[in-house]
């Protein structure tokens, strides 16, 4: 049966079935939620995004296959439209932070209840800019001490002024730098955080509370381009 155009399309991703089920069944419970496709590896979850292209992609981090952020990175390339939500019994600060750093646009405990998972699936969703993460202040507060020098002082700064869609001349003009500089600061952290894009840095870094990201202009939201 054709979904409704304002349905949002899930993709679950576990290799329990009996737990697919009972996700299925909460979920399309609700009007606005239908799941698409199921997958019990790494490798059908590829094939799964690529040919579906779900709206949200729900994750267990142990799954047969690639490891977790292999995954994810190449679930965002098969499907770069999907929000990846990683649903998971562990709760650990490292893998917490390598996830966020990858994109995904949720981390929540398998202990949560449905109504917040169904409110993460349609944050995420409606919203371009929301990371949803329900984990212990403890394994939050780890993630993103040890997420802090991953970019240095400087490269947040560059990040920071990027975030508000100034050119390469206007942020080199604001830090007493070269253009060059502002340049080469740019692929370096494209490099460390494994972006394609501006507003792919910029996202990843908000995410993994890299940097601090004020109200930015729909420009900077929409489009990105690599240094240059």
């Amino acid at each position: 049966m054709p979904q409704a155009p304002d349905q949002i399309t899930i993709m679950l991703v576990d290799d329990h079935a009996l737990l697919r089920e009972g996700l299925r069944e909460i979920l399309e419970a609700q009007d606005d939620l239908v799941v698409v496709a199921e997958a019990g590896d790494s490798a059908s979850a590829l094939a799964q995004a690529a040919e579906k292209r779900p709206s949200v992609i729900l994750l267990d981090v142990e799954i047969p296959g690639d490891d977790v952020t292999t995954t994810v990175r190449r679930l965002r390339t098969a499907a770069p439209e999907s929000k990846v939500i990683i649903v998971s019994m562990y709760d650990g600060p490292q893998l917490l932070r390598s996830l966020l750093v990858e994109g995904v646009r949720g981390y929540l405990l398998k202990s949560v209840h449905r109504q917040e998972l169904m409110s993460a699936i349609r944050s995420v969703h409606f919203d371009p800019g929301r990371v949803i993460l329900a984990v212990s202040r403890e394994s939050l507060a780890q993630a993103q001490e040890s997420s802090s020098d991953l970019l240095s002082a400087r490269e947040r700064e560059v990040l920071e002024l990027t975030a508000q869609a100034l050119s390469n001349t206007q942020i080199a003009s604001r830090l007493g730098l070269t253009e060059a500089t502002v340049k080469r600061h740019l692929r370096n952290i494209f490099v460390k955080l494994g972006a394609v894009s501006r507003i792919d840095a910029v996202n990843k870094a908000a995410a993994a509370s890299l940097i601090t990201v004020k109200e930015r202009p729909p420009s900077i939201r929409r489009t990105g381009t690599a240094p240059t």
